[in-house]
């Protein structure tokens, strides 16, 4: 086959720089089109369109050198087959549609997840990202299916593998296990202050595999999600109000109502604490030298530092205005009694039984 036109070798190499020069323009807008696009049917549409001025460059080289006979020759003598290039554009196409059926399963979830508050970005980007790669897999298989490849070995040793894995990382995976748990009950979120077990902070990432909690010392805390997910937990900021208690005795010869209400009227104008829920006090025992007041205030976006300063108010308000009513808080005290058979407690005064002061 020659080339339809005569062409000098000048003539020749600059139409050749010129084709290179096009698709290489292609590549480039092709690329900056394909960062700007976010549907994955776009992405594809444009690989396409690349791919096929590529393919059209480079054929139009070949007929414009007049060397078309020798690479259908390199073809021949490489005994690639029409059935083989089928394959491999019916496997590209393939590949092409899940490509696109991700992005449509991506909006189909957004669009889900956007109907439920419930939902959070990252339980959605989790769940996303599961369906993914289970897509994916799938795929994997069917393609390999496609091209006559035997599964049953490579089943069989993924088996066996994902057996030795199982057993070598069974803490790691009830780590992970018990943080997909955690992402879709949500006990907590970042920023929530929170208890678990003995170690209480405010929680600053969570992770598949762990959570980590900021300490009010300044200390990092890795907690695995498994001892998360077997844990007590103890959320003080998913209501977005703390209740604050502040024990305090009075003395038994005390009027406790009145001592109520200085305690409730000493509390009820902090700048601390809420004015409705209204604070409260009520009767909660009877100590050993005292009978014990329970005062109730109420912070709003509790934190430790929130919570710190209105006990600190509430002690310190109480305590002037007790002192100014002339309300006692009593110190520890014993009362020592003998027993009736034994004739009680005598007290020994000095010079009794001939004794004398030196």
């Amino acid at each position: 086959m020659s080339v339809p036109w005569a062409l000098g070798g000048g003539a020749r190499l600059t139409a050749t720089a010129a084709i290179v020069a096009v698709v290489a323009a292609t590549v480039w807008l092709g690329c900056r089109l394909w960062r700007r696009q976010s549907a994955r049917s776009r992405h594809v549409l444009i690989g396409v369109g690349v791919a096929a001025v590529v393919g059209l460059g480079g054929m139009t080289v070949v007929v414009l050198w007049g060397v078309e006979d020798a690479v259908l020759r390199e073809l021949s003598r490489a005994q690639v087959r029409a059935r083989v290039l089928v394959r491999v554009a019916i496997t590209m196409g393939f590949v092409a549609v899940v490509y696109v059926g991700t992005g449509v399963l991506d909006d189909a979830l957004d669009r889900f997840t956007d109907g439920h508050d419930g939902i959070t970005d990252h339980q959605t980007e989790v769940m996303f990202r599961i369906l993914q790669i289970t897509l994916y897999i799938g795929a994997l298989i069917v393609i390999l299916g496609f091209w006559n490849l035997d599964l049953s070995g490579l089943l069989i040793g993924a088996g066996f593998a994902g057996i030795v894995l199982g057993m070598a990382a069974r803490q790691t995976l009830g780590s992970v296990i018990a943080g997909l748990v955690l992402m879709f009950s949500r006990p907590f979120e970042i920023g929530d202050w929170v208890q678990v077990g003995d170690k209480q902070g405010i929680v600053t990432d969570i992770t598949i595999v762990n959570t980590r909690l900021q300490t009010f010392d300044g200390e990092y805390v890795m907690l695995p999600n498994d001892v998360v997910g077997s844990s007590e937990i103890v959320n003080r900021s998913r209501k977005g109000r703390l209740r604050v208690h502040v024990s305090v005795g009075v003395d038994y010869e005390t009027d406790v109502e009145h001592a109520m209400d200085v305690a409730k009227n000493a509390v009820s104008d902090l700048d601390d604490v809420l004015s409705v829920p209204r604070p409260q006090v009520v009767l909660s025992s009877f100590g050993d030298s005292a009978i014990v007041m329970d005062v109730r205030v109420w912070i709003d976006k509790p934190s430790s530092r929130r919570h710190w300063r209105a006990q600190t108010a509430v002690i310190q308000s109480v305590k002037t205005a007790f002192d100014d009513a002339g309300i006692k808080i009593p110190f520890p005290q014993r009362e020592i009694a003998g027993r009736a058979e034994t004739g009680g407690f005598r007290v020994h005064e000095p010079g009794a039984d001939g004794e004398t002061d030196d």
